[in-house]
């Protein structure tokens, strides 16, 4: 049976417990985690679905949009999608403590902000993708985030004229195989998992809690999940407060 845990203090309290407990730590992430840094969600209240565009979020995040309409994805990228302001919080930067200490074998996140190596986490799996890395599609130069805000219109490579693309994954494109597999490898050693910031309902990101095998899951989120009767702990409560411990 789960202990579930409201109290701010408390639940950082006993995730310190079952931390220090545990030997091979894999983190699993959604945009909860970069709620506190400034960055907004998809599904609350006050996230991007439910902000008035000219067109629907999700159908300005897929792949037919950014090839019928890559002037509008391009605007709603800049100043949507990219957050070059934001700063790890106390969820970020615990986890790349843990990981220096030697607990966490991995970060798995589906946020495409980089907030996870900003804060000085190095085994990062981005499942969906970074805002950090945009690439030609024609000789595959890279370009950063700071290069993208500063163009106008479609951005083209200063080399050779194609069209530059974030490296995000976008409805209706595959994850990439490496990152997925990297992602199972962490999740599937480890003894404990912490599921944070996430509502477990975006498929196929979600599935990967299926492969942990460990002893101790816990789950650190405002919202129920699916998971929530499976695991040891849940914190219903700010993912950067639990984490200040």
């Amino acid at each position: 049976m789960s202990l579930t845990i409201t109290d701010s203090a408390q639940a950082a309290q006993e995730l310190k417990h079952i931390v220090d407990r545990a030997d091979r730590i894999a983190f699993f992430g959604g945009a909860g985690v970069s709620t506190a840094s400034g960055i907004p969600d998809f599904r609350s209240p006050s996230g991007l679905y439910h902000q008035h565009f000219d067109y629907p979020p999700e159908l300005m995040l897929s792949h037919e949009f950014f090839v019928t309409h890559t002037a509008e994805f391009y605007e709603f990228y800049r100043t949507r999608m990219i957050a070059l302001g934001a700063k790890p919080n106390r969820a970020h930067l615990k986890l790349a403590e843990l990981e220096e200490r030697g607990k966490i074998s991995g970060v798995v996140t589906q946020n495409i902000d980089g907030l996870h190596q900003m804060a000085g986490s190095r085994a990062v799996w981005e499942l969906h993708g970074s805002v950090h890395r945009n690439i030609c599609q024609n000789c595959g130069r890279r370009y950063s985030a700071e290069w993208i805000i500063e163009t106008e219109g479609v951005p083209s490579c200063e080399d050779c004229g194609g069209l530059v693309k974030p490296d995000v994954v976008l409805y209706n494109e595959s994850l990439d195989e490496k990152v997925v597999l990297g992602a199972i490898d962490a999740i599937s050693h480890a003894d404990m998992l912490i599921v944070g910031g996430t509502s477990l309902v975006v498929y196929p990101a979600a599935g990967l809690v299926r492969y942990f095998q460990g002893s101790t899951l816990a789950i650190v989120n405002l919202e129920p999940t699916p998971q929530d009767a499976s695991a040891d702990l849940v914190c219903a409560c700010d993912i950067a407060s639990a984490f200040d411990f």
